[in-house]
C-alpha cells in the first residue's frame, strides 16, 4: 500500500485542482455504519425496525404514510451530532486550504465535513443537521428533530418538520447537484473513496470528469475507468490519508 500512496501522493502534488467524491465508507471510521458492506445498515438488524426494509425507512413513502415509524428509524440511526471527523475529513480540510482541493462532493448526510473544517462541501443528499417545515418552510435548528418530545414533530403553522435530507423517491437538491457537476468538470484530478457508486443517480456525476489523474480509494475493489490515469487503492479510506498524512508531515 506505501507505494500507492506515494503515487497518490505525486498525482496530488501534480495537480492543481482536485475534487473529492465519498460515500459512507469516508465516515465508518468514525463510528458511523455504511450501508450495504456486510455490517452496514442494510445487513445488519435494527430492533424494533424488523418488519421493515431498511429502503422503505429512508423512503418519502414512509415519511408520509408512517411518520411516526419514520422518526423513530430518523432518531434512532441517524444521529451523528456527537461523532467526530477523522483522518479523511481533517485532510481534506487541510488539502483545501491549499488552493488545491476545489470541492467536496458528499453522499453523505452527516456534516461531518464542515466539522472537520471543509467549507466548499456539496452535499447532494442533503444533511441530517438541518430541518425545515414541509408546509410553511420555516428553518429549525440542527438539534430539533432529535430533541423533540412528539413522535412526529410540528411546525406552529401545523406542518410536520423533516431533515433536509433526500429520501427514496425525492429529487436531489438542485443547488449541490448543480455544485458538483460544475466542480467536478473543471478539476485535472478526481479522488472517488469510500463509496460502492451504486446509488444513482449520484454515481453518475463522476461521468463528468474528463481531468487526468483519478484515484479510487475503497475497502472493497472498483471498477472504474475514467480520465487517463487509474489508480485503485483498496483499503479503509481513514488509513490512506493518514498515511498521507504522515507522508507529508502533516498534523491531523
Amino acid at each position: 500500500m506505501d507505494d500507492k500512496i506515494r503515487q497518490l501522493n505525486e498525482w496530488i502534488g501534480e495537480s492543481e485542482k482536485i475534487v473529492f467524491f465519498g460515500g459512507a465508507g469516508v465516515s465508518t471510521a468514525s463510528g458511523i455504519p455504511d450501508f450495504r458492506s456486510k455490517d452496514g445498515l442494510y445487513n445488519t438488524p435494527s430492533v424494533g425496525f424488523e418488519a421493515y426494509q431498511p429502503e422503505y425507512l429512508l423512503s418519502n413513502r414512509c415519511l408520509v404514510h408512517e411518520p411516526k415509524v419514520y422518526f423513530e428509524f430518523h432518531r434512532q440511526k441517524m444521529d451523528t451530532r456527537k461523532i467526530r471527523p477523522n483522518h479523511a475529513h481533517r485532510y481534506l480540510a487541510e488539502l483545501e486550504k491549499t488552493g488545491k482541493l476545489t470541492g467536496v462532493v458528499t453522499q453523505n448526510i452527516d456534516g461531518l465535513h464542515q466539522k472537520a473544517g471543509s467549507r466548499k462541501v456539496y452535499e447532494i443528499h442533503g444533511s441530517a443537521l438541518r430541518n425545515y417545515c414541509m408546509k410553511c418552510g420555516k428553518i429549525y435548528p440542527s438539534d430539533y428533530v432529535f430533541e423533540s418530545k412528539e413522535p412526529v414533530p410540528h411546525c406552529e403553522c401545523g406542518g410536520v418538520i423533516r431533515p433536509d435530507i433526500t429520501l427514496y423517491g425525492e429529487s436531489l437538491p438542485e443547488d449541490a447537484v448543480a455544485g458538483a457537476v460544475s466542480v467536478l468538470s473543471s478539476v485535472d484530478m478526481l479522488i472517488i473513496g469510500g463509496t460502492s457508486l451504486t446509488v444513482y443517480p449520484a454515481a453518475s456525476f463522476i461521468n463528468y470528469f474528463g481531468g487526468k489523474y483519478l484515484a479510487v480509494i475503497n475497502r472493497d475493489p472498483l471498477d472504474v475507468h475514467i480520465g487517463k490515469n487509474v489508480l485503485n487503492i483498496t483499503e479503509d479510506i481513514d488509513r490512506v490519508f493518514a498515511g498521507l498524512a504522515e507522508m507529508e508531515n502533516m498534523t491531523l
